[in-house]
């Protein structure tokens, strides 16, 4: 896959807080340090984006959530778990759809080497 300045500067990032802290932490910890350095970082970005699903032409809202969204081009979408299993990836596909962004990040901080712990998704 094709790899873009964003998400290396969004990798990179997320390694640099993976370096401090290694595994073993809460998603919401992982979360706020990477907000913390992507700021630091000059990365435009927001945390906690509600998600509405659009229902026969009306917009409801179901409590779904992007984890942080970067410069209104990426999803970042954040685990703290023993392995990644399909209703992730499923999850980050379908947040991709409902906001209609085209690059997705999942990343589990509960591993060993986090670069075995990234995936990329371009729709």
């Amino acid at each position: 896959m094709e790899r873009d300045p964003l998400t290396e500067k969004v990798i990179g990032c997320a390694i640099e807080v993976h370096r401090h802290l290694g595994p073993g932490l809460l998603e919401s910890t992982y979360e706020s340090c990477l907000a913390h350095e992507l700021a630091t970082q000059g990365v435009a970005f927001q945390t906690q984006v509600p998600i509405p699903i659009e229902y026969k032409g009306t917009n409801i809202s179901c409590g779904y959530r992007i984890d942080i969204f970067v410069d209104g081009r990426a999803i970042l979408e954040l685990k703290s778990v023993e392995r990644l299993v399909g209703v992730h990836e499923a999850q980050i596909l379908t947040y991709m759809k409902l906001a209609k962004v085209k690059t997705g990040l999942l990343i589990n901080f509960n591993v060993r080497r986090l670069i075995d712990g990234i995936k990329r998704f371009r729709l």
